[in-house]
């Protein structure tokens, strides 16, 4: 196998060394660990193809892995098949981007280019990417697509999904489905693409992608608020939208707790305030046309919150520097989590109106069943996705006799908690091999169902990504 698969990628894209392959093995979070026969590292889409149609005919399984940084360790690469223990593909090597087209909006490019190289790249051509978090200096585009992820933008320009016009990709047999025509309009039938976004790698390997290009915004506006509560930043929000509509870039509710950890652990971590308000909310405006007032906009709308005791204080950034440092902040927590303890990340999304009660919901449920933790809170309010997380410290969970098995037990008490909200468990990390559980429990039968049956059609072996997604006696 190990030379079928160097007369395929050549010595460059082959990695066996124990040492050297350890750090893809292990998820970010250094909770999980697998193994696998090798990492491949194919050049091209091509080579991607013939690696599986190998794996195919050898019955080995195939684990990729993008950046390495999701949360419910959909890239730890585990088989349970004796004697086959699969090979780990990543397409690090694939990092090309393939053209830019300003007119239509469309960038083409390779499934392992880094999210900030295609930010610079689109930059140069006077356009922007507008995905934004705070791995995209080692986050890439095919694992982006296969997670469906979010981000602070997903308010006004919606996730992943909305970001996609077509995609390459290689089925399990080894065959390419090519769909990059990224054209606007295109009513010929069911749109497959969309199977494969946020199928998280158990259908086929993405090896390139035509991702839709916006106009930049250069005139921008930003603002860090001191809200009385969640409820009262709901409010805000929607004054916000009755007057400033499609310029509201990103709007995100973060809790006093979460962003104190950050003042501990972050480097550079400049805030507004000489205390970190009990709720912040972070704003930004953004605009294509350089007359558009948005400055006067948040004075307007922030004043009037003031006056109605929605808003307690705010500050709104006076350069472009202030403004980093806002979201240099905000992109910081997922660091600052992992430095501090052991961290239960919730993925939850409700209405937005739904957000205060859920929150008051959640603290009451976990005040009463998980007293060793402290919550804390980041919440893209715009689009009602709330990571609530519980904090518990390095030294209770070392003490656990089984951290799994607890981190399933807090993970389905919050869970149930946003299905009471008619809301889902999952909005951008994804599902993983941490929620397949939670996936069968909560999500609905027939739709299971035909889940499972979309999986046997297009990976009748089950060798893409097995265990990731559906639940194992599913695969």
């Amino acid at each position: 196998m190990l030379d079928a698969l160097r007369g395929i990628v050549g010595d460059k894209g082959l990695i066996t060394d124990p040492a050297e392959m350890e750090p893809y093995f292990v998820d970010w979070r250094q909770r999980r660990r697998g193994s696998a026969l090798a990492v491949v590292q194919p050049a091209s889409t091509a080579e991607v193809s013939a690696v599986v149609a190998l794996c195919a005919a050898q019955g080995q399984p195939i684990f990729p892995v993008g950046g390495n940084t999701g949360l419910c360790f959909g890239a730890v690469p585990e088989s349970n098949r004796a004697g086959k223990p699969g090979i780990m593909l990543s397409l690090r090597r694939m990092n090309r981007i393939r053209g830019l087209d300003r007119a239509s909006g469309i960038a083409t490019v390779d499934a392992g280019v880094v999210l900030g190289d295609l930010h610079n790249a689109a930059a140069q051509a006077g356009r922007q990417f507008p995905l934004h978090l705070g791995s995209e200096g080692s986050a890439q585009i095919g694992g982006l697509i296969s997670t469906n992820a979010g981000g602070t933008g997903v308010v006004r320009y919606g996730p992943m999904r909305d970001l996609v016009a077509g995609l390459e990709v290689v089925l399990a047999d080894g065959r390419v489905l090519n769909d990059l025509a990224a054209l606007r309009k295109d009513n010929t039938g069911y749109m497959l693409r969309h199977l494969f976004i946020g199928a998280e790698g158990t259908l086929g390997i993405i090896t390139g992608a035509a991702l839709k290009l916006h106009p930049q915004t250069p005139n921008t506006a930003h603002a860090w608020v001191a809200a009385a509560d969640p409820a009262n930043a709901v409010g805000l929000l929607a004054a916000l939208q009755d007057r400033a509509g499609s310029y509201i870039q990103a709007f995100e509710l973060v809790s006093a707790s979460q962003f104190e950890l950050v003042r501990k652990h972050a480097e550079r971590a400049r805030f507004p305030f000489t205390e970190i308000p009990a709720w912040s909310v972070l704003i930004e405006l953004g605009s294509e046309d350089a007359t558009t007032a948005l400055r006067d906009i948040l004075e307007e709308v922030l004043g009037a919150a003031l006056e109605q005791g929605e808003v307690l204080d705010a500050v709104i950034a006076t350069s472009e520097q202030q403004a980093a440092d806002f979201w240099h902040i905000r992109h910081s927590v997922s660091e600052a989590n992992k430095k501090e303890g052991a961290s239960i990340t919730h993925d939850v999304a409700v209405r937005t109106s739904d957000v205060a009660p859920f929150i008051k919901a959640a603290d009451e449920v976990a005040a009463k069943l998980f007293p060793e933790a402290y919550s804390e809170v980041v919440c893209h309010l715009g689009d009602g996705n709330v990571h609530y997380i519980l904090m518990f410290s390095h030294a209770f969970w070392a003490a656990l006799p089984d951290p799994e098995a607890f981190a399933l037990e807090v993970e389905r008490a919050i869970h149930d908690v946003a299905a009471r909200f008619g809301g889902t468990f999952s909005a951008e990390h994804g599902v993983g091999r941490k929620l397949t559980e939670e996936l069968e429990r909560l999500a609905d039968p027939l739709r299971y169902e035909l889940m499972i049956k979309v999986k046997a059609l297009f990976d009748p072996q089950n060798l893409m990504n097995p265990g990731v997604l559906l639940a194992p006696e599913h695969n």
